[in-house]
């Protein structure tokens, strides 16, 4: 059952008239609800805040939430689930603190019992229970968008680009290699080629548990990419079990040069251009 004008001016006067009781009742029951995970102070500032912007929107007679005149309110309760998301609360919890305004009008009305005023309490229900809905569906909102930005953290992260030498960049690779990683890896990679002026890029694959068609297509279009770029790269951590996979998938690296381990790609490297590489000498006792 919608709002109607007059019983959204009823509940405006309900709100306003007893905003310190009805404040308090409702923190508590948020409170309750949260089992302590907030201060107290944040979340008095919260309900009173909401309130506050509930008064306001029945008061400018706001009839549903999709109403201009609840512009602000729905501003309070996006904010609301983009701070709990980020705070680690459910959605569940979210939606129940809007849920709780209700259990607090009811005891703000008392022993007002009459038939009219109970239509306008489940007039003004619907109302909250709306809103906290349309709280829910922010917080879901805001989640998937921070999951999605942990995540493409989480990739560039897994995918680092390190100099080995003066002219020698490595991708080492661990894990799965799928469409995404391999565009991220490819990104990294031309930038730090533009950035170092490096000639040659080592990819070591040690850390990739299987190496498929699909991975091996992965590859093979960043060391394309790397060529068009001017560098040559190195395919390094080819372990048997991979070899064996590469030589009966039917999967030809060309003229790609292929090593064991980054250690005898990095040889190989610094053969090709006159140098090589010194073990350090052990310290006598």
């Amino acid at each position: 059952m919608p709002l109607s004008p007059d019983e959204a001016s009823r509940f405006a006067d309900l709100l306003k008239g007893h905003a310190e009781p009805l404040a308090a009742r409702w923190t508590e029951l948020v409170a309750t609800s949260l089992r302590g995970r907030l201060s107290g102070a944040e979340l008095e500032r919260q309900t009173g805040d909401l309130q506050k912007a509930f008064q306001q929107a029945l008061a400018a007679g706001a009839v549903d939430l999709t109403d201009e005149a609840a512009a602000e309110l729905r501003a309070q309760l996006t904010e609301l689930s983009n701070t709990r998301a980020r705070q680690g609360f459910s959605a569940t919890e979210t939606a129940v603190s809007v849920y709780a305004l209700k259990e607090a009008a009811l005891e703000v009305l008392g022993d007002q019992n009459d038939a009219a005023t109970l239509r306008d309490y489940v007039a003004f229900s619907t109302f909250v229970d709306r809103a906290a809905l349309f709280t829910f569906d922010a917080y879901v909102r805001i989640r998937e968008t921070l999951i999605a930005d942990q995540a493409e953290q989480l990739l560039e992260l897994s995918t680092p680009v390190v100099k080995l030498w003066e002219g020698v960049v490595a991708v080492p690779l661990v894990g799965t290699l799928d469409s995404a990683r391999a565009q991220v890896v490819m990104e990294r990679l031309l930038q730090t080629l533009v950035d170092t002026g490096s000639p040659y890029a080592i990819i070591d694959i040690t850390g990739v548990p299987a190496v498929d068609t699909q991975v091996a297509q992965h590859i093979l279009k960043t060391v394309v990419a790397a060529r068009l770029m001017g560098a040559d790269c190195i395919i390094s951590g080819i372990r048997p079990q991979i070899a064996q996979t590469i030589v009966a998938l039917g999967i030809e690296f060309g003229d790609i040069a292929t090593k064991s381990s980054l250690a005898d790609a990095l040889r190989f490297v610094l053969a090709k251009n006159g140098a090589k590489a010194v073990a350090p000498k052990r310290s006598e006792r």
